[in-house]
């Protein structure tokens, strides 16, 4: 499909309808089918041997590729504007093997944002410096650390995310792009809060792209999932990475979630809208001390924000303090919603409330937390699709069902 046609026709059309062969009259499917075989034949065995070398197109083996698969790589390759993309069984996989094949001809080192996803930031700390690679952490919005970090550290890969999790903090992409292009490194960002309807990292650098699929693509809180866009070469090898390591998605779950991609657009429009209406709402309630939201004039990175952000595409998720509130308070708050659901995700058509210091930074320790600025009464909401005012009737219960003293 041309990259002239509109992100939202894309996303309905891009990677189904697959033509059979030249000159072979048959049916094309309207929706890509699950394919659940593990491995294929052909008429003759030589055709297979070409497939295993690369010489023809084919199917051969699952861990190395599936048709319902193979769709929705199209899929999201076409939105992000790869050259192509590999799922994987989940976000965090995806994550593995983005660093993973970026390392694998490149300085085993790596400059990365110390406001990540809590998992993330465990991976770097727990499995890559662990293996004898050195990680460097820095605030990635400030871009003077950050260039201090990237010369003195020559990093072979460099680690952030977009709108950064959960402060929604964000880095000057276009900046930091620049960077990893004067030091030849490669640029692994992930882009699950701003998905490519608000930002398409390959325009700024980036070398691979990463996606949580459980998030807003998929949508529906239905499937664990992860994917990584890349281009030429960097694609072929995280390929044969990949036939080695074996992270693959099942075809149940990539039909998921290339069915839920078809509305990702009108279901993130919502979303977005409905997090700036939420967000005004908690800035003027007496129990909400501080309210986190791309969208705030005086957010810290408002300039960042200016250049890269189309006009009224903030993101789905708003964070905010509960004034005076500890750990108890935040949980007698979360357990009087009615509506919202007190849980472990974000971007589900329903509304989510997480309380990251139990969930997504749990294994983070509170002093690194604190430094962080994730405080003890920080939550963080994930705006769904229900209607905004309904959201707002129900977080306004449930804040009121505790009132700290004034």
């Amino acid at each position: 499909m041309e990259k002239k046609v509109n992100l939202h026709t894309r996303a309905v059309h891009a990677g189904d309808r697959k033509q059979p062969a030249k000159d072979v009259p048959a049916p094309v499917p309207v929706t890509t089918p699950i394919y659940t075989a593990a491995s294929y034949f052909y008429d003759d065995i030589e055709n297979l041997d070409r497939v295993f070398d690369n010489l023809i197109p084919g199917q051969s083996y699952a861990r190395y590729g599936n048709p319902t698969t193979g769709a929705l790589e199209e899929l999201v390759a076409d939105l992000e504007g790869g050259a192509g993309s590999l799922a994987c069984a989940s976000g965090m996989a995806a994550i593995h093997i983005a660093i993973s094949t970026a390392l694998l001809d490149r300085r085993k080192s790596i400059v990365a944002g110390n406001l990540l996803y809590g998992a993330t930031l465990a991976m770097l700390m727990k499995v890559f410096e662990p293996a004898g690679v050195d990680v460097t952490f820095v605030d990635f919005c400030d871009e003077a650390a950050v260039r201090k970090a990237i010369e003195e550290k020559k990093p072979g890969a460099i680690v952030m995310e977009t709108i950064c999790n959960p402060l929604l903090r964000v880095p000057a992409l276009d900046r930091i792009g620049e960077m990893a292009r004067e030091a030849g490194a490669a640029l692994i960002v992930d882009n699950t809060f701003a998905t490519p309807l608000i930002l398409r990292p390959m325009e700024y650098g980036a070398t691979f792209v990463v996606h949580s699929l459980t998030k807003y693509l998929a949508g529906h809180g239905d499937i664990i999932g992860g994917i990584v866009v890349a281009n030429e070469p960097d694609l072929a090898a995280l390929r044969a990475f990949q036939r080695t390591v074996g992270f693959v998605l099942s075809p149940f779950d990539s039909y998921l979630a290339m069915r839920g991609i078809k509305t990702f657009p009108l279901r993130m429009e919502r979303q977005c809208a409905s997090a700036q209406k939420i967000a005004a709402w908690l800035n003027r309630h007496p129990n909400v001390e501080r309210v986190y939201f791309p969208e705030d004039p005086n957010h810290p990175d408002a300039a960042a924000i200016q250049r890269l952000f189309p006009n009224g595409l903030y993101g789905g998720l708003v964070a905010f303090e509960i004034k005076g509130a500890d750990r108890q308070r935040v949980f007698q708050v979360m357990n009087a919603l009615r509506l919202v659901v007190p849980a472990t995700s974000l971007a589900d058509v329903h509304s989510l409330l997480l309380y990251p210091a139990m969930a997504s930074h749990r294994d983070i320790a509170p002093k690194h937390r604190a430094r962080l600025g994730i405080h003890d009464n920080l939550v963080r909401l994930s705006a769904g699709i229900e209607a905004p005012e309904d959201i707002i009737a129900d977080l306004d219960q449930a804040l009121l069902s505790w009132c700290p003293a004034l």
